[in-house]
Formats: structure tokens, sequence, C-alpha cells
């Protein structure tokens, strides 16, 4: 039986993909790719497994190129790169890396949050320019994160790690979810609000929540405009939950204090879009799960996801069951 071929769309360190050696061919895409390599689509006629990151649409048009296709491995928690519903009809399996990312894209929520809160990016760039020419009284005033009221919009893993770091600081816990979460409630004291009540009473609102229809654009003028005007709105969800040009003109016109950015609409930002000149808007180029040993973490799980499809096997973590429902 031959080798299968499996295409990484994104040249990854060989550390991490050691699980693959001797049990599959490789065809490697290269770093910064952001659509499939045209070396990589040549080969999509006898690909049999597809290892990938978000930034590569997995479309219809692409499945229709690989006829051979029997896994899709998504290095990624999110997987809204991928049409998961023309997978199912072609019984091919998604697998997702969940989990692993949960810690480190808590810290780094926090991380933003205090940075957004007390201006350092802002307070740094000043110092470096010259303009800490002495102590003042009134200079780089933040707002305080103690005792405030902290909004997580997506109570899932992630939201629920940085709601019990957040805890540490005597914050007022309130979240909107889908599903309560008793737990919480009982070890935090965390409120279920609605959305807009949430928005309205929340000194800090973080953004854990997928992207589905339901989410794309939640955060846009209208919602924005229920927002306090010291509020400061941090997301580290999916870039498309905010719409970027309402999300200019709130943190312009005051409607909210500051924002905080992970991720963007469009992503990568381009370099002369208008939010990179608001001081009170800080952006990080997508490093929620940016550390040495959560990114090997995820590869390692994708290599899992993608070897389980090529031997037939269930994938340890699949996002589309239902292939499996015939079986």
């Amino acid at each position: 039986m031959a080798t299968p071929l499996v295409l990484i769309t994104h040249t990854l360190p060989e550390e991490w993909l050691t699980s693959l050696e001797g049990r599959c061919r490789i065809a490697t895409g290269p770093v910064n790719a952001t659509e499939l390599a045209p070396e990589l689509e040549t080969h999509l006629g006898i690909a049999e497994g597809l290892l990938t990151l978000l930034t590569i649409p997995v479309t219809e048009a692409l499945l229709d190129k690989a006829p051979n296709l029997r896994v899709v491995s998504n290095m990624a928690v999110g997987y809204d790169n991928i049409d998961v519903a023309a997978c199912t009809r072609r019984g091919v399996p998604v697998g997702n890396t969940p989990g692993v990312l949960t810690e480190g894209t808590a810290d780094l929520t926090m991380s933003l949050l205090l940075a957004a809160a007390r201006r350092i990016p802002e307070a740094s760039r000043d110092a470096r320019e010259g303009r800490w020419t002495t102590w003042s009284p009134t200079g780089w005033l933040g707002a305080d994160f103690h005792a405030a009221t902290l909004g997580v919009v997506g109570m899932g893993k992630i939201g629920s790690a940085v709601a019990r770091r957040a805890h540490g600081f005597g914050v007022n816990l309130v979240y909107t979810d889908p599903n309560p979460r008793p737990e919480l409630e009982t070890e935090l004291g965390a409120v279920r609000l609605p959305l807009e009540d949430l928005l309205r009473e929340s000194d800090f609102v973080c953004l854990h929540t997928i992207l589905t229809p339901e989410t794309r654009g939640l955060i846009n003028e209208t919602t924005l405009r229920l927002m306090k005007p010291n509020a400061i709105l941090v997301n580290v969800s999916r870039g498309p939950v905010v719409v970027t040009g309402d999300l200019h003109r709130a943190l312009s016109a005051g409607w909210i204090r500051a924002a905080a950015l992970d991720v963007t609409d469009p992503e990568p930002l381009p370099l002369e879009h208008p939010l990179y000149q608001l001081p009170n808007c800080l952006i990080a180029p997508h490093i929620g799960s940016a550390t040495h040993n959560t990114r090997r973490r995820m590869a390692e799980l994708a290599c899992e996801n993608l070897l389980a499809g090529l031997e037939g096997k269930r994938l340890p973590h699949c996002v589309n069951l239902e292939v499996y429902s015939n079986q």
C-alpha cells in the first residue's frame, strides 16, 4: 500500500511533526502562506490528508480538486476557514486542537486587559520618544481593574480561564453565554446576563465567542453605543465578531475609552488602516496562543487528528462527528 501524501499548508518546525515520520509523505507550503501554495495545489488530486492553519480557506472548490482527501486537520481551535458542511458531504472528518491553547490565550487576554487599562503601550512610546520629562500627577492616567465589572462574552474554556484569573483581582464578573455556568456562579460569583445588559454594566468587556452567522458583527454601532464611555473592549475571539469601522468611530468619538485587539477584520490589518493611528487602540498580531509550549502542542494534536484520519480511525478532536453516523 502506498504511503499517503499529506499537504501541510505552512512550514512548521520539524520537531513539531516527529509523529508523522515514516507514516506519510509530506509536501509543505511557505511559512507565511495566506492561500494554498501553487506547488501544493498541483498535488491536491492525490493528497489524502491536509494539515492547515486558519489563514488557508478550505473551500468547496478546493475540495473538488481533492477527491482522495480523507481528513482535514486544522491547527487551531476555530475552524471558520473550513467549509465543514462541504467536508461532511464528502465524508471527510475535520479536526481541531481544543484545550491546549486555553491557558496561553487566557494569559494574553489578561495582558491586553491590563495594558489597555493602564495605557502601557502609549506610556512606553512616550518614554522612548522623549515625552517623559518628569513625574506627572496627571500623566498617563489609566483605569482601575481591581473592583471593576468584567463582562465575558462567551464563557467557554478560554472565557472561564479568564474569569478565574480576573477573580483574583477582585472584579465583579458578569457573562453572557447560550449555556448557564452554575459552577462559575458558585465559585466566582459570576452573574449571567443578556448581552445588552452586560454591555451597559461592564467596565471591561472580553470577547471569547466563536464566529458563527449569529456572532458575526455582534459588536457594532448599536451595541458599542450601549457600553459605558469609560469601558474597554478586548477581542481575542475572531476579528469579524467586531465591525471594524464601527469600532473606529466608537474610539474616535469617545463612545468607549479604549480597545485591545488580538484579532482584526481584515486580518492582518493593513498598515494604512486608521485604527493604528488611535492611541487608545492596542493591536497585537493574533498571538493568543503564541507560546513555545502551546504552539508545539497544537501541532502535535493536529498530527494526531491527521494520522487518525489517514488510518480510518475517529479523530481525537473532530468538529463534524456526523461523518461517522453511518459507520
